[in-house]
C-alpha cells in the first residue's frame, strides 16, 4: 500500500474530495453533507469495480479548515487527519496538493519533495517563471507530476489515436467556463498533448472575453475561448483539410482516473508520467497567454 496524503482546499474546487473517493470509495451521505453534492451524483454512477487506484490509500488529510478536513476524512474513509501538511511527513509515501490556487504550491510542495516523496500537485503548477525552474529538477526525476486530467479525457480517445484523419490541421479551437489562468490549463494539456508541434508564441484576441491565439512551430493555430461566468462547458473542435469533428468533455471520473493511475504508476517506476518538456511546455504558455492578455500583446514563449 502506498500510504497517500491529501492536501487541499481551494474555494470551489472539489478535487480533494473527488480524489479522495476515487481511490479510497466513497460514503454518499458525506459528500453530500460536505456540499458536494455533485461529485456524488457522478461517483455514484460508477460500478464499484471502478474504484482504487493501483496500490494508492489516501490514509492523511489537511485542509486549511478543521471541520472540513474532519467531513473529508469521513466523505472518504481517510483515518487521520492532521493539524498541519508537515505532520505528515514520515507517516506517508507520496502527496496529492489538491488545491487550484498556484500560488500556495511550492510553499506547500517543498518539504515533501525536499523529503524525496513523490507528489502530485493540482493544476495550474504555477504562473511563476522563477517557480517553474525550482520545479523542474522534480519533475525530472520523477519526483513531480502536475497536470490538469483533461489531458486523459476518454471523450479524445478516437482522435488522440485518428488525428491524423483529419489532414492538415487548419484551426484547434477550445472552449472553457471561468477565466484563462485557472481553467484555461484544461483546454491546453487537452490539446497540446494531441499535437506533436510545441507552443511557439500567444496573442490576445478581442473578443468581449479572454480569447487567445497560440502558435504552434508547424504553425498550426490554436484559439481558446475561455468565456468567463457561463454554463459549464468543456468544448473542442479539431478543423482539419481532410475531416471536422467536435467533442464534448464531460466524464470527470474517468480522466480523474487516469491521471492518479499515471502518478500511481510514477510512484512504482521512478520516471517521469508526463514528459517534463510537456508540462513545461503547457505552464509557460499559460503564462504567455496571462502576459499577452495582461498587456494586449503578442507575446513568445522563448523571451518568458
Amino acid at each position: 500500500m502506498t500510504r497517500t496524503g491529501i492536501i487541499g482546499l481551494s474555494e470551489g474546487n472539489g478535487h480533494p474530495f473527488s480524489f479522495s473517493a476515487i481511490i479510497n470509495g466513497y460514503v454518499g451521505s458525506g459528500l453530500v453533507e460536505a456540499g458536494w453534492a455533485g461529485i456524488h451524483d457522478y461517483l455514484s454512477r460508477r460500478h464499484p469495480a471502478d474504484f482504487g487506484v493501483g496500490n494508492l490509500r489516501v490514509t492523511h488529510a489537511w485542509t486549511q479548515s478543521e471541520a472540513i478536513t474532519t467531513a473529508l476524512c469521513h466523505a472518504a474513509s481517510i483515518p487521520h487527519g492532521v493539524s498541519s501538511p508537515e505532520a505528515m511527513l514520515g507517516e506517508i509515501d507520496a502527496v496529492i496538493i489538491a488545491r487550484d490556487d498556484a500560488e500556495s504550491h511550492l510553499h506547500l510542495a517543498r518539504p515533501f519533495l525536499e523529503a524525496g516523496l513523490p507528489v502530485f500537485i493540482d493544476k495550474p503548477l504555477t504562473l511563476n517563471q522563477h517557480e517553474l525552474q525550482a520545479f523542474s529538477p522534480y519533475l525530472e526525476s520523477g519526483r513531480l507530476m502536475s497536470c490538469s486530467a483533461m489531458r486523459y479525457a476518454v471523450e479524445l480517445d478516437e482522435l488522440r489515436y485518428r488525428l491524423n484523419d483529419h489532414g492538415r490541421l487548419s484551426l484547434v479551437r477550445g472552449t472553457v467556463i471561468n477565466g484563462w489562468e485557472k481553467y484555461g490549463i484544461h483546454l491546453l494539456e487537452a490539446i497540446l498533448s494531441l499535437l506533436p508541434s510545441r507552443p511557439v508564441s500567444v496573442e490576445p484576441l478581442s473578443l468581449g472575453h479572454e480569447s487567445v491565439l497560440i502558435r504552434l512551430a508547424d504553425d498550426t493555430p490554436i484559439i481558446i475561448d475561455a468565456l468567463g461566468d457561463s454554463p459549464v462547458i468543456f468544448e473542442l473542435d479539431v478543423i482539419g483539410k481532410k475531416k471536422v469533428t467536435h467533442h464534448t468533455i464531460s466524464d470527470n471520473f474517468s480522466m480523474f482516473r487516469r491521471a492518479l493511475w499515471v502518478f500511481s504508476r510514477m510512484i512504482e517506476t521512478g520516471t517521469p508520467g508526463i514528459a517534463p518538456d510537456a508540462t513545461r511546455d503547457t505552464i509557460r504558455t499559460l503564462m504567455a497567454g496571462s502576459q499577452a492578455l495582461r498587456e494586449g500583446r503578442k507575446c513568445y514563449l522563448d523571451a518568458l
